[in-house]
């Protein structure tokens, strides 16, 4: 039975206070941080970028932050931040990873975007800002074909979603609105059962049968595949020019305001490396590739990290109007109360390196520094 209007607000602004704790990134598992700043090699007559010792930066272990995976295997970071070391942080959840930022435990990170408007919105507007795009795409619903054929069979099936409000979360919510069936949010229950799986245990549950597809990021969508499911929807089909943001670069405001020239040589190192992948894709697979193995101490087999690289792509346009969109979905799941994302992005930096870089200049969809 659908919750009254006053228990679906009482829940709504549950789930609000909960987000920040429960929504992953589209990319990634579990919950701890990884510290992999081991000693970088750090020039001894290299000059400091603002004085500092050291720029923090986080990513996910996961193919949709392959610039950070890339640029950090390749030296991309190290090379534009001269004798300031480039340490790295490596996390398997969004919220962890905002903690770290809020706490100065890393300056600069590569994140999805529920973290980020999650992160600003608890925030009144005052821990971050985005300051460039990194990935688009990746994100799959796989199913069991012998159970589902087609769009329509979808209804009365179990769908797995990494999280509770988290990026996929919304995504398959709003797409199952779309359909005209009804879900409810909180409990996933409706016309299509809504199935909250941790990604890293969501290929047992298919292949036990307690789920008969997901709606999830690569390389999960992949595994999913390497297990017999199929490729019932690609996301990026619901998307104008079948773009839409999976992976942001975020920054402290402080150390946004203290040190733009380090910020400045991250984003140009995230634009080098950006070119470099896109016009190297079997050696940025590769690299990035064995940077997991250096994080994770385990590489993708080839049958999943071929398909999830190739549908993954790099770009430096952070593809503000589709966060937009993304969060009137959570609003529009009832999830999320109309957030005020005004000021989110300060694109000035990334603009400045893109210009001296002769490509085009990205736009903020009005929801930049006034």
């Amino acid at each position: 039975m659908p919750a009254t209007r006053s228990t679906a607000v009482r829940r709504g602004l549950a789930v609000i206070a909960a987000l920040p704790l429960l929504a992953l990134a589209a990319c990634g598992y579990g919950s701890e941080a990884k510290d992999d700043s081991s000693k970088a090699n750090v020039a001894s007559d290299a000059k400091k970028i603002d004085g500092l010792d050291s720029v923090k930066i986080g990513y996910f272990g996961n193919l949709t932050h392959a610039t950070a995976l890339v640029g950090n295997q390749k030296g991309f970071f190290q090379k534009e931040l001269g004798g300031t070391e480039a340490k790295y942080s490596v996390f398997n959840a969004g919220p962890s990873e905002i903690e770290a930022l809020n706490a100065g435990s890393i300056d600069i990170g590569w994140i999805g975007p529920s973290p980020a408007i999650n992160g600003y919105t608890k925030s009144d507007g005052k821990s971050l800002r985005i300051i460039g795009g990194s990935a688009s795409g990746g994100v799959k619903l796989v199913v069991n074909p012998k159970k589902i054929k087609s769009l329509k069979d979808v209804k009365g099936k179990k769908i797995a979603t990494p999280q509770l409000g988290n990026t996929q979360d919304v995504a398959f919510l709003n797409w199952i609105a779309d359909q005209g069936w009804k879900v409810d949010a909180q409990s996933g229950a409706g016309d299509v059962s809504v199935v909250r799986t941790d990604n890293k245990v969501t290929p047992d549950a298919y292949k036990s049968g307690s789920i008969d597809g997901a709606w999830v990021p690569e390389p999960t969508a992949s595994k999913l595949v390497a297990e017999g499911g199929k490729v019932l929807l690609d996301e990026s089909t619901l998307w104008p020019d079948k773009k839409f943001v999976i992976t942001n670069i975020i920054v402290s405001q402080k150390f946004l305001k203290e040190h733009p020239k380090a910020v400045e040589a991250v984003l140009k190192a995230s634009v080098e490396t950006n070119k470099w992948i896109n016009a190297n894709p079997d050696e940025a697979k590769a690299a990035a590739n064995a940077q997991l193995k250096v994080d994770s101490g385990k590489e993708l087999p080839a049958d999943v990290l071929d398909p999830a690289w190739k549908s993954i792509q790099i770009t430096n346009d952070p593809l503000a109007s589709t966060l937009n969109t993304e969060a009137e979905h959570a609003v529009k799941a009832g999830l999320l109360e109309k957030p005020n994302l005004s000021g989110i992005y300060d694109l000035t930096i990334l603009n400045k390196v893109l210009k001296a870089e002769g490509e085009s200049e990205v736009d903020d969809a009005g929801l930049g520094v006034k």
